[in-house]
C-alpha cells in the first residue's frame, strides 16, 4: 500500500539516557555516539591516555564474529559495594561483566541453543550472537539476544534471569545491536541468514508482545546498519535498507530509508532517492548505514548515507516530501567514486554532537579514498585506505546545508566515531575488506581473518579540527570487525577479533 504523506508537524528533542553509563550501541536510541555525562576525557586529558588493561575473554569466534561492543554501567550498587562493571557478549553465545577497574571477569554466562541451522554458517551469516545488548540502568537488566533468537533478561549483578527468555526473532537470524527505547527493546535482520527475511523487530520489555515489520515480502532489502535502528521519543523507527526490487504499492522497500510507528511496527513514512535502480544495480544499498536522528532548530533531522558515497539529510517528519524522493539535502559524492560495492563509501552509522556554541556537527567514517568532489577545510595527508569526514550543520532548518570541515588522517576501515566532550574517538578497525580473490572467487572467513590490514588503533581526535591528540600505535595487537568505541566510567573500550578487550584510561 503506497502512503501517502502531506508533510507538516513539529519536531520533538532526541531522547537520550540520563546517566554517566554507555548503555547501548550508539549510547542512546537516536544512535548520537556522544557520552554526554563523561567527565574526566577532554581534549587536554586524552593525551595522557594509556592502555589501562587487557583481558583475553573465554570465547570462540565464529566466522567473522566475536566479541559485541562494551557497554558500561558506571557506580553500580552491588553486595560487594559500589563498582562498575563492563559488560560483553560473544558470538559463542557467552555473556560477560567485567570490573571496570581491572578486567578481572566477575560473572559469565552461557546460553544453551537448542535449535538447529538450516545451512552451514559463512561469513555473511556466522550463525552466532551477534547484536550488540543493551542496558536498562533502572531495572538493573542487561538485554541479550542469543543466537536462537531468544531474549535475556540478565541481573546486573550476578547475571541471573529473574524470568525465562522470550522468543524475539526466528533462530540464526543475523541479528544487528539492540535498541532499548521507551520500554520496548528493538533489532533488525539481514542477508536472509537462516532463510529469515528482512524485517525490523520490537518486544515489548514488561508485556513481551513481539512484533514484526518486514521491509520486502520477499528476500533482501538488509538492515544492516551496525547500530541496528534509531527509535526518537516519539517512538519513531528509522532504519536503511538494502538491494532489492522496488515496489512501495506491494509493501517492498530497499534501497529506502523507512520510519516505522514503534507501537504497531506500521510504516509511517519512507524515502527512496530517485536513483534507487542505479544503486541496486551497483549494489551500492543504503541498508550498511544506520541513520542518526537530532534536533535541529524547530525541526527533527534523520542524516544518513551509503555505499552510493554521499550523505542526505532528511526532515523526519516527512523523510522524502511529498513525492517520498526529495531530501532537504543531498551532498555530492564524497566517496566511492567508481562506484564499487565493497570497501567504498559509508559503513557502520553516523554520529552527531553539539559544540559549546550551540553548532551541530555530522561525523561519518568513509571507507576508501575521498573523490575529487570533496572539499574540506582541512585535511591530514592521504587517506585513501578510510577516514573520518567531518561536517557542521549550516543554514536554516527547513533548507540545512552539510559543510564540509575536516578530514582524519589515513585509518583502514573506520569505526562510528564516538564524541565525549568534544573529543572524537574512533577504531581503526584493521580488518580485511576484500572479498574476493584475484579469480574473483569469495573469500571464506578463515583467510580473511588470518589476513587482515594491520591491527586496530585507537585515534582521539579533535571534534572540531580533527587533530590527531592520542593514538594507541601498537598497543593493540589485533584486528576488529564491524565494532565501535564505547566510553564509560572515565575510560575507553574496545574489542578485537581474537576476543580480547582492551580498556584505555587517563589515570
Amino acid at each position: 500500500m503506497k502512503i501517502l504523506l502531506l508533510c507538516v508537524g513539529a519536531a520533538a528533542i532526541a531522547q537520550v539516557t540520563s546517566a554517566a553509563d554507555w548503555t547501548q550501541f550508539g549510547a542512546d536510541s537516536v544512535r548520537t555516539f556522544v557520552a554526554r555525562n563523561e567527565r574526566a576525557l577532554n581534549s587536554k586529558s586524552v593525551k595522557k591516555l594509556k592502555l589501562h588493561w587487557q583481558a583475553k575473554l573465554e570465547n570462540r569466534a565464529k566466522e567473522l564474529n566475536a566479541l559485541t561492543v562494551p557497554l558500561v554501567a558506571a557506580h553500580l550498587k552491588t553486595p560487594a559495594g559500589e563498582r562498575s562493571y563492563v559488560f560483553i557478549a560473544g558470538s559463542d553465545n557467552n555473556v560477560f561483566a567485567l570490573d571496570a577497574r581491572s578486567g578481572a571477569v566477575v560473572w559469565k554466562k552461557r546460553f544453551e541453543v537448542t535449535a538447529t541451522p538450516l545451512e552451514p554458517p559463512d561469513w555473511l551469516c556466522p550463525n552466532a550472537l551477534t547484536a550488540t545488548p543493551a542496558l536498562d540502568i533502572e531495572k538493573r537488566l542487561l538485554y541479550v539476544l542469543d543466537s536462537g533468537g531468544q531474549l535475556h533478561e540478565l541481573n546486573l549483578s550476578d547475571g541471573s534471569e529473574p524470568q525465562a527468555p522470550r522468543t524475539f526473532t526466528p533462530p540464526f537470524a543475523k541479528n544487528w545491536s539492540l535498541n532499548l527505547a521507551n520500554g520496548v527493546v528493538y533489532t533488525a535482520t539481514s542477508q536472509a541468514c537462516n532463510r529469515v527475511r528482512s524485517a525490523i523487530y520490537a518486544i515489548n520489555a514488561d508485556s513481551g508482545e513481539a512484533k514484526q515489520f518486514l521491509a520486502m515480502r520477499t528476500y533482501g532489502a538488509g538492515i544492516w546498519g551496525r547500530a541496528g535502528v534509531a527509535v526518537d521519543e516519539k517512538g519513531i523507527v528509522f532504519a536503511g535498507t538494502g538491494d532489492g526490487i522496488f515496489k512501495p504499492n506491494d509493501g517492498q522497500y530497499p534501497n529506502t530509508i523507512i520510519a516505522v510507528d514503534g507501537r504497531t511496527l506500521q510504516l509511517k513514512d519512507y524515502f527512496t532517492p530517485k536513483n534507487f535502480a542505479y544503486i541496486a544495480k551497483k549494489d551500492l544499498d543504503m541498508g550498511n548505514t544506520t541513520p542518526v536522528v537530532f534536533h535541529y532548530g524547530r525541526k527533527e533531522l534523520v542524516a544518513t548515507g551509503g555505499k552510493e558515497g554521499l550523505l542526505w539529510l532528511l526532515d523526519a517528519d516527512c523523510l522524502g516530501g511529498n513525492d517520498h524522493s526529495t531530501a532537504l539535502y543531498t551532498t555530492p559524492l564524497l566517496a566511492n567514486e567508481k562506484g564499487s560495492y565493497f570497501a567504498h563509501g559509508f559503513w557502520g552509522a553516523l554520529s552527531t554532537w553539539v559544540d559549546k556554541k550551540g553548532q551541530r556537527w555530522l561525523y561519518a567514517p568513509a571507507w576508501g579514498h575521498a573523490t575529487s568532489n570533496a572539499h574540506f577545510r582541512t585535511t591530514y595527508g592521504d587517506a585513501s585506505a578510510g577516514s573520518v569526514m567531518a561536517f557542521r550543520v549550516t543554514g536554516p532548518d527547513s533548507q540545512p546545508v552539510l559543510t564540509p570541515m575536516w578530514q582524519s588522517v589515513e585509518m583502514s576501515v573506520p569505526t562510528p566515531a564516538t564524541i565525549a566532550n568534544g573529543v572524537v574517538f574512533v577504531l581503526s578497525d584493521g580488518d580485511s575488506i576484500t572479498q574476493n580473490d584475484e579469480q574473483g572467487r569469495l573469500l571464506k572467513s578463515e583467510f580473511r581473518a588470518t589476513h587482515p590490514s594491520g591491527h586496530a588503533i585507537l585515534y582521539a581526535l579533535d571534534a572540531e579540527t580533527g587533530k590527531v591528540l592520542f593514538s594507541s600505535a601498537s598497543a593493540i595487537s589485533g584486528f576488529s570487525h564491524f565494532s565501535g568505541v564505547a566510553v564509560g566510567d572515565e575510560q575507553v573500550f574496545v574489542v578485537t577479533w581474537d576476543n580480547t578487550v582492551y580498556a584505555f584510561s587517563t589515570k
